[in-house]
């Protein structure tokens, strides 16, 4: 008999050393089964991962696992989004290269990932900072510009005058450097970008396709692509400050009919004429350079208090001439959206009311609800966007809203003032980075020939190794040697662009590399079109926008570009919560890590003391997510060799809903601990009892065997039916439901020496190791080995179900009596009429409801219920 306690740490490394020894996970094409690709969202090589990390690919494992054993050739790669600020980061303050920093942490956490379990195809292993990745990223990029996808303009950026780098919107916070601190500012710089905006309307009509992604990541990329319906309208300037050339202003609006509220007309501080006023108007000129330091992304803008500056210009109204709407440059408005200017009607837009009420501006009401008294109706410190009709509005009084539009429409088109025009809110992609540790972009500029694209034998355009971060700013624009180049063209002195790409950029098309990561060219045909789309793709929601929606721009461009024969690169999408984890501090707020604090339980109040001998109180606080900065981190390494991988694998899946937040508790853990070990029992206990693993079926079964075997088969159809769906924690809930059966069933004392239970006994256990194998693979392997068999479980397909086995042969039906439960009776499915109502007026309770009166009748329901009417 093997031993009593599982050693998970120990026998854990057994298997593993076995796995990679077999080479049990590696991958080719194999036509002759159908394929799956199931692919976690590669990490960024920080030196450690976290218990976020373990339930991330611990949920595409168990997909991985599930899928090959129900027979499809699966797919499970890794890699390293590699490039970054933080290598180099790390650099300035390690005095090393970011070369040598990003490999010593892939090192060390692939090796931490290994003791997780995973079955990765590791031969398939790359990181986006290794040459030879790169080198193929630079042939796409210069692919993408030959298909005019790709081009250089001067644009507005935020810059971070300390790091001296542009920084993408979501790295604005606050208005400050998300690294620096210091206050950004907005600069105009020639940038590289990708045309993106190309496939506007096939990247928003594709969401509709992607019918397994969640609805809120769709909603929140049609949101971002933001196309809009609208009217461009001309407003013509007077005063005596308007400058020449500048008679009128274009405006873009989705609501032309709220044209009868307008109370200003709106221009951001980049529009031509608020630059041209500024030429002689110094004090417009400085606001201007106070609404730059707000930064570029909407969101901080939207923020932002609202803030105009009366330029002493007015636009005449389109209907009424005689109406002049003072003309304010305002530092809510975009200069890449529409027109960079609008129509105010505070009324019905929030921003503009808030503007409005800043600059006591009139606020007129001219969409009224249905319900409203028009002469009551009145819009206080919100905003009215719901639906109605036109009041206050001259000739469209009365009118829906969509017909006010048309009308307006119509009438500016006659006067050649207006013309229907289709907007988005998306803008094309700046991928320029001032930085060096990132992809070289392989241009070179030649005074003679401007841009010139390196050859292509002259690829990859390599990161000098020999770099000094001494001086601010991009190590490559000082690099005394490496931007010094001949013009591949002319033969004359040229530099390098010494910009880098954004990461995005990187991690847009690396899971097309993964169907040959080796190849000698971006992607091996065949192998790209046998592998996509991945099927099953798992990562945070926090990438539902810029990520995924860029992915999809590389996937449609390489198609363009012939590299790919699909549009939409992932069929699948699962969004995974967080994990949680309450956090613990000081008297002087330092955070304590949860290995240096230690909890005890007085009275039922929780209270937290250090584990090195001090007595002074630690408060505990909120529970949050992991991260470094609050020391609330659990080490997967110290705990997997004190309780193993699969009981944090177990953990992680089990608590919540997978795309739920999780929080890690000790109580939790130690939960499933004990499970694991009493997996291990439960198999030790029924190994003795087994059936020969070639007995023959026995020609009948007992009582015992058949409600064993019965368990034992939903059990199983259970567990794939939910890991099907991923949905991780009820597959777990599956197997405690068969656990508890299997216990049962061991106990009952009836089935000693009976053969057919012997058989039972081992289909029972063998079923019990396969449920189990997807999420706690060193158990079900150590279990599958006790049980007498020799290969590995990894190989081995799912068991097929009987389905017979599915359906109850006996049913329960509730009974009543005069339409008042009091009983159930538990029957066979298949018992006619007589017998179930002999059997329900036989009940002890039905007799003393109906307390000696007459029946009056019995209604039976079949499979449902048994009234007794008295």
């Amino acid at each position: 008999m093997a031993q009593e306690r599982y050693n998970a740490p120990e026998r854990e490394k057994h298997w593993q050393g076995i796995w990679e020894e077999q080479q049990t996970f590696l991958t080719s094409t194999d036509r002759s089964r159908p394929k799956y690709y199931v692919l976690e969202m590669f990490p960024y090589p920080s030196g450690r991962i976290h218990v976020g990390h373990v339930r991330n690919y611990t949920m595409g494992d168990v997909v991985a696992r599930y899928k090959r054993a129900r027979g499809f050739n699966v797919l499970h790669p890794f890699g390293w989004d590699a490039f970054g600020l933080p290598a180099e980061n790390a650099a300035i303050q390690k005095g090393i290269n970011p070369r040598e920093w990003t490999y010593e942490n892939i090192e060390a956490m692939r090796t931490q990932l290994k003791r997780i379990g995973l079955s990765l195809d590791w031969t398939r292993e790359f990181a986006t900072c290794d040459p030879e990745y790169y080198h193929q990223q630079q042939r796409i990029f210069l692919a993408f510009r030959e298909k005019g996808l790709v081009y250089r303009k001067k644009s507005k950026v935020n810059w971070d005058p300390v790091d001296h780098t542009v920084l993408a919107n979501e790295q604005v916070i606050d208005g400050r450097g998300w690294r620096s601190g210091a206050l950004v500012e907005q600069k105009e710089l020639a940038q590289w970008f990708f045309k993106i905006t190309h496939y506007a309307d096939d990247l928003l009509d594709g969401l509709d396709t992607l019918d397994k992604w969640p609805d809120k990541v769709r909603l929140m990329q049609r949101n971002w692509i933001g196309k809009s319906q609208g009217l461009l309208m001309r407003f013509n300037l007077s005063g005596e400050k308007v400058p020449a050339d500048f008679g009128s202003v274009q405006v873009f609006t989705t609501r032309p009919d709220t044209i009868f509220g307008a109370s200003f007309i709106g221009i951001s501080p980049e529009h031509p004429l608020a630059k041209e006023l500024a030429k002689t108007d110094a004090n417009l000129a400085d606001f201007i350079e106070d609404c730059r330091r707000i930064g570029t992304a909407q969101e901080d803008i939207d923020r932002a208090e609202k803030k105009g500056y009366d330029t002493g210009i007015v636009a005449a109204h389109p209907f009424r001439s005689t109406t002049k709407l003072p003309v304010y440059v305002a530092n809510f408005i975009l200069m890449d959206y529409g027109t960079g200017a609008i129509f105010g009607c505070p009324a019905h837009d929030q921003r503009d009311l808030d503007f409005a009420r800043k600059y006591n501006l009139k606020v007129k009401a001219v969409v009224i609800p249905d319900d409203a008294d028009p002469a009551e109706f009145k819009v206080g410190d919100e905003a009215y966007t719901g639906p109605g009709r036109l009041q206050n509005s001259s000739f469209l009084n009365g009118m829906s809203v969509e017909d006010a539009k048309e009308e307006v429409a119509q009438r500016l088109a006659k006067r050649n003032m207006g013309e229907k025009k289709t907007s988005f809110r998306l803008r094309d992609w700046g991928v320029s980075r001032q930085r060096y540790w990132g992809c070289p972009i392989p241009v070179i500029h030649c005074d003679k020939c401007g841009v010139v694209p390196v050859p292509d034998e002259d690829l990859p355009v390599r990161l000098p190794d020999d770099v000094s971060f001494d001086k601010p700013g991009n190590p490559l624009d000082h690099h005394p040697t490496w931007k010094h180049v001949k013009c591949p063209t002319c033969g004359g002195k040229a530099t390098r662009e010494t910009d880098t790409f954004d990461t995005f950029v990187d991690s847009s098309w690396y899971f097309a590399r993964f169907t040959a990561p080796h190849a000698a060219e971006p992607v091996e045909s065949a192998q790209a079109d046998y592998w996509l789309p991945v099927d099953q793709y798992i990562g945070g929601v926090e990438h539902a926008i810029l990520h995924l929606l860029y992915a999809r721009f590389f996937t449609r461009a390489m198609k363009d570009c012939g590299y790919l024969g699909l549009a939409e690169p992932f069929n699948a999408l699962f969004t995974q919560g967080m994990v949680l984890h309450e956090t613990y501090f000081d008297e002087k707020q330092n955070w304590l890590a949860p290995d240096e604090v230690k909890i005890e339980t007085e009275n039922g109040a929780r209270k937290a003391f250090r584990i090195d001998g001090g007595q002074e109180p630690i408060s505990i606080g909120s529970i949050e997510k992991m991260s470094k900065s609050k020391k609330n981190t659990i080490d997967p390494d110290v705990f997997t060799q004190h309780y193993g991988a699969d009981v944090a694998r177990w953990f992680v899946l089990s608590d919540s809903p997978p795309e739920r937040d999780v929080v890690w508790t000790e109580e939790g853990v130690q939960g499933a601990w004990r499970f694991t070990q009493r997996v291990w029992r439960l198999l030790n206990e029924a190994e003795p009892r087994l059936a020969a693993a070639d007995a023959k079926v026995p020609a009948t079964f007992s009582t015992p065997a058949q409600g064993l075997r019965r368990a034992a088969h939903k059990g199983l159809a259970a567990v794939a039916e939910e890991i099907e769906g991923l949905r991780f924690n009820r597959a777990i809930a599956a197997v405690y439901e068969f656990a508890n059966a299997l216990q049962a069933a061991l106990q009952d004392k009836s089935a000693a020496g009976d053969e057919s239970f012997g058989f039972a006994l081992r289909e029972a256990s063998l079923f019990f190791v396969h449920m189990i194998n997807p999420i706690m693979p060193h158990l079900a392997e150590e279990g599958f080995s006790l049980l007498g068999y020799n290969t590995l479980l990894a190989n081995e397909p799912w068991p097929e179900v009987e389905r017979s086995l599915l359906v109850d042969d006996t049913v329960t039906i509730a009974v009543q009596v005069n339409g008042k439960r009091r009983d159930e009776i538990v029957v066979p499915r298949n018992a006619d009429r007589a017998d179930l109502e002999a059997a329900a007026l036989r009940l002890e309770s039905v007799a003393r409801a109906v307390d000696g009166r007459p029946i009056k009748k019995v209604i039976v329901v079949p499979e449902r219920i048994v009234n007794v009417v008295a």
